[in-house]
């Protein structure tokens, strides 16, 4: 698999020159400052690509592999107004993306509202480091008592409802604020930060739409824009839903293998793909990666390898976790790795111009050095370049038999 790393622009506190050293051979990026909707320029990509790649004079050795995200509108998701107008601005940033000569592959989602969700942004770890986590209880308390959303108390089990109450009991005002920050403004590379007031209104285009029509809605998204890609050269991977289910009342279509076969057999193009994301679909105590590999390897175009460790409180398929070491959570990462490396091996005998699948060790716990200074929730540099590491050994000792097995 080809390493790469995420970089989210300028602004990133993580400088180029670091990622060099990590070992790296692509970027992830994508052009955050555009808002959702717009359309990226020919001027904006070549510029990103500028800063990534470097002058001819003077690279940087690095590539700009993998855009993640050119971001899905919520107009589109939800098919209400301006929403062809987006779509036609999607197409038109795919266009100027394929003649930029740049990335051939575009990671997005298609998650209602919110991205991934987070509860603690940096849990303090018993070896010193820390992690992004969810709680379940703290979740309840912002969605009952801060947000105030109607019909929230209905989604929670006895249990959930109690232990909320009393936690809210003893939180400070400081305390709620850290808490609704971390969870609607902990957006990675966002351009936007939302208020309570944004996200109650945003709920409300989903009172109607149920996991059927959004689904569809996925379904008609794909069924105008993968042509275009096709045409193009390029590839579409849709990233789960993190975590794989429900919040805040919203529908879900991406939380499993099979959610994945509905959407990918309704649009049966070579373009329109899957970003396994082994960290989000792993949080499912039923969640098999091998399979996922086996049933859906040949539409696989982009690869998170990031670890999750489930923990009480749970409420049904809802559960509490945090990130944990990229080989120590509850998936099976060397299993997963192998599956990949027999796709690659099963890619290059069909003689297929994409054999190579990038990945990024996705996350990381922020250690050492990472905790004295700034960095994106999530996105630390040690912690990341040691699961790289890690994965890489992995890799480098499955290589050999995978290939031997093709």
């Amino acid at each position: 698999m080809r390493e790469t790393w995420r970089w989210f622009g300028p602004a990133d506190e993580i400088r180029i020159a670091e990622i060099r050293q990590t070992g790296a051979a692509g970027i992830v990026s994508a052009l955050h400052h555009v808002p959702t909707g717009a359309v990226w320029s020919t001027d904006e990509i070549a510029k990103r690509q500028r800063e990534i790649e470097g002058a001819p004079d003077a690279p940087s050795g690095l590539t700009w592999d993998v855009i993640e995200s050119l971001p899905v509108s919520e107009a589109i998701k939800t098919q209400s107004d301006g929403w062809r107008e987006d779509l036609e601005a999607y197409r038109a940033s795919m266009r100027n993306i394929a003649a930029s000569g740049g990335p051939r592959v575009i990671c997005y989602n298609f998650m209602p509202v919110l991205d991934w969700t987070r509860t603690e942004l940096q849990r303090r770890l018993p070896n010193g480091g820390s992690a992004m986590a969810f709680d379940l209880v703290d979740f309840a308390v912002f969605d009952i008592h801060l947000l105030r959303r109607g019909g929230a108390e209905e989604d929670y089990g006895d249990a959930i409802r109690d232990a909320a109450a009393e936690r809210l009991s003893a939180l400070g005002d400081a305390a709620k604020s850290d808490l609704v920050s971390n969870i609607v403004a902990g957006l990675p590379g966002a351009n936007e930060r939302w208020t309570l007031e944004d996200v109650s209104a945003h709920l409300g285009r989903y009172a109607e739409i149920t996991p059927d029509r959004l689904r569809q809605n996925l379904i008609d998204f794909l069924s105008e824009v993968a042509p275009e890609a096709e045409r193009l050269g390029l590839r579409l991977c849709c990233h789960p839903d993190d975590p794989p289910f429900a919040l805040l009342g919203l529908p879900r279509v991406m939380s499993s293998t099979d959610d994945y076969a509905r959407v990918l057999e309704a649009v049966d193009l070579p373009s329109s793909g899957a970003t396994l994301c082994t960290g989000s679909l792993g949080v499912a105590a039923d969640f098999d990666p091998v399979d996922f590999v086996s049933r859906h390897g040949p539409r696989i175009h982009f690869v998170h390898l990031r670890n999750t460790k489930r923990e009480d409180p749970a409420d049904g398929m809802r559960v509490s976790f945090h990130e944990s070491e990229h080989l120590s959570g509850d998936t099976d990462m060397v299993a997963t790795i192998a599956a990949l490396l027999d796709e690659e091996a099963r890619r290059k005998s069909d003689g297929r111009n994409d054999a190579e699948i990038p990945m990024r060790p996705d996350h990381g716990q922020s250690l050492l050095s990472d905790l004295d200074r700034p960095m994106m929730p999530g996105y630390p540099l040690i912690g990341r370049m040691r699961g790289l590491a890690e994965l890489r050994g992995a890799m480098a000792a499955l290589g050999p038999r995978a290939t031997a097995r093709a």
